[in-house]
């Protein structure tokens, strides 16, 4: 990626110095050579005036003057009533330019041989040349910079990932000054930090299971021993058999419970439920705080939706978002039930200041909060929602506006099980 930005910033700078640097060599050189013609036909028309000027006082004109006022020129004069006149050295032809001054009289032709023009015209063509050079020197530079800098956040980044991805959870908390980097590295932190808890949950878990299935195994590995060795006495072979199954059947509860325990961190039994009757419940509980402060709720939208979830966990998050409203907002509270092709949404809103920007981008983050409360309330409403394979959103700042998208029902109506990852 490095190489590819390196490159295409090159090509962009080439072309750029090229789009301006020739159009600019062909300037100056028609530049210069406009103002040695003008120049060269500036000082024929004098010499014309001059020897224009002498004729007419019946004086005669001096060649010495005409070469010592005018060096390294040749001119060329012819008037009627006096013989021609050349003053100075011819320069070759293919180097020569010639300007004409013309009157009546006669004409006067002044030469210059082309070898400055020439070298001035090369000594700016370096020049415009070298600042084409410093021109891709310092594009050179900022190509290499800007590379640098989006290309080593990136690598980095990856790294980052694939540490993720190894098991190591530790948060990187990298900051590069690049707003687009850092949000995915804010994003990376927060998927350490969740894949944190995941495995301090599996690890308590795989503790508790170890210590809890330890002694139904001991039991039930003894009572087998006992079997083995009272092989020839039926009666004790019955006896310990029935207290090795008592065991097995102690060991299945342990499991049993254990699983139980594992799902209710991990997984959500979603079902179909109406969503109505959930809303309109947590209405009424809250309904008569909300009158206290002088606040109402309204329920908006389609009615009769169904969504795959769990009655206990949306009715949680829904809780925890009047709460929210209660405590930070403002005004009435708007419930408004959507439904679209791929998801029921609840958008939850209320007219007051809204979620403080210093935490916007945090507002779901663990011990985040805008002065009151834990900071733990939208963290566990989103991991609710999570588990029911659904998503908690802020939509909207300010006023604050909460949108719970859930999955929509299949047409078989089956329960779904759901495996939640990070919110």
């Amino acid at each position: 990626m490095r190489r590819r930005l390196l490159s295409s910033m090159l090509l962009v700078a080439v072309i750029a110095v090229l789009l301006l640097g020739v159009p600019l060599g062909v300037v100056v050189v028609r530049l210069i050579n406009d103002e040695a013609a003008q120049e060269l036909n500036a000082e024929a028309t004098r010499v014309l005036i001059s020897v224009e000027y002498a004729i007419s006082q019946e004086q005669p004109v001096d060649p010495k003057q005409l070469a010592s006022n005018y060096p390294n020129r040749y001119i060329q004069v012819a008037f009627r009533g006096i013989a021609p006149i050349a003053v100075g050295t011819q320069p070759p032809a293919n180097r020569s330019l010639t300007e004409d001054a013309r009157s009546e009289n006669g004409v006067v032709r002044v030469s210059r041989d082309t070898a400055q023009i020439d070298h001035e015209i090369r000594a700016r063509l370096l020049l415009t040349i070298a600042l084409a050079l410093a021109a891709l020197g310092v594009a050179i530079g900022l190509a290499v910079v800007t590379s640098r800098r989006l290309s080593l956040p990136l690598l980095d980044l990856a790294k980052i990932a694939e540490r993720l991805g190894s098991g190591d959870a530790r948060p990187s908390k990298h900051r590069y000054g690049i707003p687009e980097l850092d949000r995915v590295a804010e994003v990376l932190d927060r998927s350490a930090i969740r894949i944190s808890e995941l495995l301090g949950r599996e690890r308590e878990f795989a503790t508790d299971a170890s210590h809890q299935l330890r002694t139904p195994l001991t039991g039930l590995t003894m009572r087998l021993e006992e079997i083995v060795a009272a092989a020839g006495e039926p009666a004790i072979v019955q006896e310990e058999g029935e207290a090795a199954i008592l065991q097995a059947e102690r060991l299945t509860a342990v499991i049993d419970e254990l699983l139980a325990a594992a799902r209710r961190q991990r997984q959500a039994q979603a079902e179909p439920i109406d969503v109505d009757e959930v809303l309109i419940q947590q209405i009424s509980e809250w309904e008569p705080a909300f009158r206290r402060s002088q606040r109402r709720i309204e329920l908006l939208g389609t009615r009769g939706l169904l969504a795959l979830a769990t009655t206990g966990g949306l009715s949680q998050v829904v809780a925890t978002l009047l709460d929210n409203s209660l405590q930070h907002g403002g005004g009435p509270v708007r419930i408004t039930t959507t439904s679209s092709e791929k998801s029921i949404v609840i958008e939850v809103a209320d007219q007051g200041p809204g979620v403080p920007e210093k935490i916007r981008n945090r507002v779901f983050e663990r011990n985040v909060t805008g002065g009151r409360g834990t900071g733990l309330g939208l963290t566990l409403a989103r991991s609710l929602v999570v588990s029911d394979g659904g998503r908690l959103e802020l939509v909207k700042p300010r006023p604050a506006t909460f949108a719970i998208f859930l999955r929509q029902v299949g047409e078989n109506g089956r329960r779904h099980r759901v495996v939640s990852g990070p919110a």
